[in-house]
């Protein structure tokens, strides 16, 4: 789930309810509070993230650890889907 919430991040704040409401409409899964927010909490814990309040919500935004830590994962992502198309046969068309 942190890539997920990471690479939402790199385009736009969100709130822990935004998290929520993303998860369960992408995903139809629906999590509770709790486990949403201490996730938040564990990667503003770790540098990933930075939570401001903005009026009554609190809104999330990437840090450039986080940054680097979503590129990574997706150089990673690109490098084992290049490896796989490399080792799974070709096909030819019937």
């Amino acid at each position: 789930m942190d890539v997920i919430i990471l690479s939402e991040l790199k385009e736009t704040p969100l709130s822990g309810y935004d998290v929520m409401t993303l998860i369960y409409r992408r995903f139809h899964i629906l999590l509770g509070s709790g486990s949403v927010y201490s996730l938040l909490y564990s990667m503003e814990r770790k540098g990933l993230i930075r939570g401001d309040w903005n009026e009554r919500r609190r809104l999330y935004t990437l840090t450039q650890k986080g940054e680097r830590a979503i590129e990574a994962t997706m150089n990673s992502y690109n490098r084992i889907e290049s490896f796989m198309a490399n080792l799974l046969p070709k096909r030819t068309p019937a």
